[in-house]
């Protein structure tokens, strides 16, 4: 990993630097956070925690720290909705709007910061009325609609941690999460609306009751499309019965910096999903401020719109707990992109006059195969910083985004960043940063990262593992009642660093490239090669919209690379292209670079949430049984890969 074979970015010299006129109106338009973080990194922290945050007991120590457990702002005493929704109302913003809510058949709500103060109150006292208590769990599995951070936001008032289950998940992962957390409540929806049709969610918690989960009492049900479902007496409970009486009067109980906020499960593909604990007073610490500054927020006239899905991270942090404690509006919607047209993304950022917008690097590449046609046709020029997250993005994926809908003036953030961090870690801030298409750059303030190499020796240049060397406010507080595995997953493989289990390479100007996961850099004939940079060298062929690569087992080799490709429209899959699309990749990285096999495809096997199962795409490439695909957004696409596997791609 020290030394990667491949460079496939050394070559890329365009560099993007903050306008004079987005410097001047900046929150952070020069190095002076850096600056103060580097001189005293715990004072820096401490400030941002007083600052952003209302306390009802001020801390007395900012950190302590025994290796791998933090506690942040020890002694400290806050609610993290007095500092989302309270403190606004008692500021005269209660009539600002927090969210303006879409569903995907086209009905709207806007909701104010007043209003959702009322709503999350009044479920507290639901949730109280069934007997929740201070340190019990919750599991949520919901679609986008607005009872979503209701819910979320009523458990964090009385500090229930919630489990928010993503809503693509299957009955069995529900059943793993509920019965390892021991949740005494199921929150969930008849149906959520996804390509014009209710896509059922309370059968799927029936079924998973029916298996197991024996800890859930209750399940709490929103009437969303108005299905019918079955509900059992006793225990199922429709929302809009329990919230017709409830009171709205709940004062906030100050709860310590520590107090469990939520628990987030990561899938586990071999071993059981992983209960990220993420505590309150850190957390939030880090997620506002990494919102206000690395999106160069403007609570006042800024409509912030995170395009992802709360059953994730990057909802929880960037869609209800960063956006509400900065006092912002946001938007949230419920859908997909691409009902009823392609363009209801871009639709919705002209209808709305959307000032930020942060989605994944898939979307952008799916919106480049659908076409510039489709942003075109609407006014994106409210758009004032762009963002991606969850993955590396390609460089030019990254042109297409600055080009197409950042009308080549606006700043793009890359974050770099997981469940485990909490919130942003390596980012671009807008008003500082110079930045490099396909690099997320540097650290944020505050935050320490450095390169190893095998032996753990830093690396100052090129390849290495990435770790993170001093603690962080809003890093996970360890594994949900499995301290030996959080120590073992996270701190053993370099002894006093947190290893995230990326790879990343430092180029001569100091700026980070991630490079994905360390267990997809593939080994060739011994040259290590990152997935990540025979992706970008696919896609930047003018026939390819996107690309997926996973190393094949080969008897010669050791692996060998195979790649799936989906052309843009006006090009026809033959034998001559993929060819060619092989041949492109052996010049932009070099032969041993080069694909074994190009297998064009009509579409890539991803998660609802949008993420490529690369999983399934090895297994087909070593014709193994591909197990569970009902997570998959269309299951369906799976048996053509096979198929054109089968034919031998486009070799």
């Amino acid at each position: 990993m020290a030394e990667p074979a491949i460079e496939v970015y050394e070559d890329e010299q365009r560099t993007f630097p903050p306008s004079a006129a987005f410097v001047g109106q900046a929150n952070a338009g020069d190095r002076a956070l850096f600056d103060e973080a580097a001189e005293d990194r715990l004072a820096f922290w401490a400030r941002q925690a007083r600052e952003l945050l209302t306390w009802d007991t001020d801390f007395d120590t900012v950190l302590e720290w025994d290796l791998p457990d933090a506690k942040w702002f020890v002694g400290g005493e806050l609610n993290i909705t007095t500092n989302c929704l309270d403190r606004h109302v008692a500021a005269g913003r209660g009539d600002k709007v927090a969210y303006h809510w879409e569903g995907e058949p086209g009905d709207t709500v806007t909701i104010t910061y007043a209003e959702l103060l009322t709503e999350v109150c009044k479920f507290a006292n639901v949730l109280k009325g069934l007997g929740l208590e201070k340190g019990d769990r919750v599991a949520i599995y919901m679609p986008m609609i607005l009872e979503l951070p209701i819910a979320m936001l009523a458990c964090a008032r009385l500090g229930v941690a919630h489990s928010v289950i993503f809503g693509g998940f299957s009955a069995d992962a529900i059943v793993d999460r509920c019965e390892d957390a021991e949740a005494r409540l199921v929150i969930t929806a008849d149906a959520g609306y996804r390509r014009g049709a209710p896509a059922a969610l309370k059968p799927t918690v029936d079924a998973a009751l029916a298996s197991g989960a024996a800890s859930v009492e209750n399940v709490v049900v929103v009437n969303r499309c108005d299905t019918g479902p079955d509900m059992t007496d006793g225990r199922d409970h429709w929302w809009h019965d329990l919230m017709a009486d409830a009171s709205a009067d709940c004062p906030a109980e100050p709860m310590d910096s520590e107090q469990l906020l939520y628990l987030l499960y990561t899938s586990g593909t071999t071993a059981k999903p992983k209960g990220i604990m993420h505590t309150t007073g850190g957390y939030l610490t880090q997620v506002a401020f990494t919102h206000k500054y690395v999106f160069d927020l403007k609570p006042e006239t800024d409509v912030y719109w995170c395009a992802a899905d709360i059953g994730w991270v990057t909802g929880h942090s960037y869609i209800v707990y960063g956006p509400l404690a900065n006092g912002c509006t946001s938007v949230m919607y419920e859908g997909t992109p691409d009902t009823p047209d392609k363009d209801r993304l871009w639709d919705i950022i002209a209808r709305y006059g959307v000032t930020q917008l942060y989605t994944a690097p898939t979307a952008i590449r799916m919106f480049m195969k659908w076409g510039t046609e489709y942003p075109e046709r609407h006014d994106l020029s409210t758009l004032r910083v762009l963002g991606t997250v969850g993955e590396p993005i390609n460089p030019e994926a990254w042109m297409w985004y600055h080009e197409h809908i950042g009308g080549n003036g606006t700043p793009i953030v890359d974050t770099w960043w997981q469940t485990e961090t909490g919130g942003h870690m390596i980012t671009p801030l807008p008003g500082v940063t110079t930045t490099k298409p396909g690099s997320a750059t540097h650290t944020i303030p505050g935050v320490v990262a450095k390169l190893v190499d095998d032996d753990g020796n830093v690396v100052t240049e090129g390849g290495g593992y990435l770790t993170i060397a001093e603690p962080w406010p809003s890093m996970l507080r360890g594994i949900w009642g499995d301290p030996e595995r959080f120590r073992d997953t996270y701190w053993s493989r370099f002894p006093g660093r947190y290893f995230a289990g990326d790879g990343a390479k430092l180029d001569a100007d100091g700026y980070l490239w991630l490079l994905g996961r360390v267990d997809d850099v593939m080994n060739v004939s011994g040259h290590r090669i990152s997935t990540t940079e025979v992706e970008s060298a696919l896609v930047d062929h003018p026939a390819v919209a996107e690309a997926a690569v996973v190393g094949g087992n080969d008897e010669v080799t050791g692996q060998a690379i195979i790649g799936y490709v989906i052309l843009r429209g006006g090009h026809e899959a033959s034998e001559e292209l993929g060819n060619e699309i092989r041949e492109h990749v052996g010049v932009k990285l070099g032969k041993i670079a080069r694909p074994k096999t190009v297998i064009i495809v009509p579409d890539l096997p991803k998660t609802r949430s949008g993420k490529i199962m690369r999983r399934l795409l090895r297994d087909v490439a070593d014709g193994r049984s591909l197990g569970d695909t009902t997570t998959l957004a269309d299951p369906g696409v799976v048996a053509e890969i096979q198929s054109r596997a089968a034919e031998g791609g486009e070799d």
